[in-house]
């Protein structure tokens, strides 16, 4: 499902008015009346409405809403933060019309004074996607006040998305309304797919309000959301005939002393995604530990102690010999030559390759490699927001201000397939739109999941999937799992083990 910035809204419903004939108060009266039916779900039966209208377009909607649930009957009240004369010719004439058909407008201090009662409803109509910069006096007293009703009982319903959030990082600009659900028009916005937008926003209803399709067509994408649908159809079902070449050969350069379990995860997420044949490369004290209860993978020594280094090389590249695809740095630990041993690694045998966890940090001190490796290899980084922070040389504030635009920056500037995880984890490529992917909680916040990840990630690439593909079927599946062991153990409760076992039931559910 396509998402939209708020500069993408713009220019659709400018292509739509001005080029298309679709005129502005059409597109508003249909909004507000799709509102207004909201309302009628969200209150209650004898419930009344508050209609918290601004300057701009969202109150014009708010007003278009509030005559339409006067006209029906319904106890309404709005309360205007702008004035009768400002704002679009659109909003004004709404305003105008809601007037002449009896609703009663107020100011803010009706707000304050508003006793609310069991099933009364406050629509939210201050902010469209316009937002820019924090909201001030009476616009941010409305935010305050419509949380204290919302404590109070009454439920809230926000118009195209809550006042306060913004429309293309989720992110709150200063104080923001928590809805507990939001009718938003034409497209759903990416900041209703990102976290904490997603749980402001609550219940999400996506309405079309009759823009052409061939207005959005126009106007590139920079971002979806991949559902259930999308993800499965990604995923071929195997010929009856499918041996275990034909599932694909994988190499895992995983595991240290100490982090055996990291290997040992990332070979079962591996295993129970699907791989035909799986390896694990790793010092000869790991490969005991980390294969204990994975019968099914096999192993190869690599020579020395401590982290990688160049002498590591020649091994590395005889295990790759037959690999399909390959997954490095689940465990593995950082020195100074990790980065290029990896680099030579992947000069003789440029397999499309999951970089994770350390393996992540060491190209970090090796500013420009990683745009040069993924030139030559096809290349899926993994990084959490603080290995993404070392990558880019910036905060983990700074990437999860925009964790979409970060990731599509640094997809196409590196040439790689970039899996931003987190909360609504991101996937970015170089060349499309950015997937949002809507599985999984927080109890996939613990020690191992990463890992589960990168073995699953890599199963699918070794079986012949594209990076941009694998890493999107390997996110949606992974939350999902992650979703189906909270369910069985509670979220405090799962492990990333629970996870990975339970990615089989994912399948299953697919037929795959």
């Amino acid at each position: 499902m396509r998402l939209v910035s708020a500069e993408e809204i713009r220019a659709i419903e400018r292509i739509a008015i001005e080029e298309m004939g679709i005129p502005a108060a059409t597109l508003m009266d249909r909004a507000g009346r799709a509102v207004a039916d909201a309302a009628v779900v969200l209150a209650g039966q004898d419930g009344r409405v508050v209609v918290v209208c601004g300057a701009g377009n969202n109150g014009g909607d708010g007003f278009v809403a509030a005559r339409v649930l006067h006209k029906s009957g319904r106890g309404v009240l709005v309360v205007a933060l702008g004035k009768p004369d400002r704002g679009t010719p659109e909003a004004i004439s709404m305003w105008k019309a809601a007037e002449d058909a009896g609703v009663p407008v107020s100011g803010i201090q009706a707000l304050r004074d508003f006793p609310v009662r069991p099933g009364d409803l406050v629509v939210d109509a201050i902010f469209g996607t316009g937002l820019e910069r924090p909201a001030e006096g009476n616009f941010a007293a409305a935010i305050e006040i419509i949380a204290t009703m919302r404590e109070q009982g009454a439920k809230v319903l926000a118009v195209d998305l809550p006042s306060g959030l913004s429309t293309d990082t989720g992110r709150a600009i200063g104080p923001a309304v928590r809805a507990d659900a939001t009718v938003t028009f034409g497209f759903s916005k990416i900041g209703l797919e990102l976290q904490p937008g997603a749980d402001l926003a609550g219940d999400v209803t996506v309405v079309d309000i009759g823009i052409p399709p061939g207005a959005a067509e126009r106007i590139p994408a920079s971002a979806e959301v991949l559902d259930e649908a999308g993800a499965r159809a990604l995923v071929p079902p195997r010929d009856r005939e499918a041996h275990k070449g034909d599932a694909g050969r994988l190499l895992i350069v995983a595991g240290m002393a100490g982090r055996t379990g990291a290997a040992n995860l990332a070979l079962t997420g591996a295993l129970r995604g699907g791989v035909g044949l799986v390896t694990l490369a790793s010092r000869t004290d790991v490969i005991g530990p980390a294969l204990s209860g994975r019968p099914e993978a096999m192993s190869t020594p690599l020579p020395g102690t401590g982290a990688l280094a160049r002498s590591d090389i020649p091994a590395l590249q005889g295990a790759a010999s037959s690999a399909n695809a390959m997954v490095i740095g689940p465990g593995i630990p950082r020195g100074p030559e990790t980065a290029p041993a990896i680099r030579g690694l992947l000069d003789r045998y440029p397999l499309p390759t999951v970089l994770d966890a350390d393996a992540i940090n060491a190209l970090a001190d090796h500013p420009g490699l990683v745009a040069v490796m993924g030139r030559d290899a096809p290349i899926v980084l993994t990084p959490h927001p603080g290995e993404m922070a070392r990558l880019v040389g910036g905060t983990i504030e700074d990437v999860q201000a925009d964790r979409v635009a970060i990731a599509r920056r640094k997809a196409q500037e590196w040439g790689a397939v970039v899996v931003l995880k987190g909360a609504r984890t991101v996937v970015a490529d170089p060349d499309g739109p950015a997937a949002i992917i809507p599985t999984g909680n927080p109890g996939m916040a613990t020690g191992g999941t990463g890992d589960v990840l990168a073995g699953l990630l890599g199963a699918l690439l070794a079986g012949g999937l594209r990076p941009r593909e694998a890493a999107r079927v390997a996110a949606w599946v992974h939350g999902r799992a992650g979703d189906i062991a909270a369910a069985r153990f509670g979220e405090r409760g799962m492990v990333a083990g629970d996870l990975a076992e339970a990615i089989g039931a994912v399948w299953a559910s697919w037929g795959r």
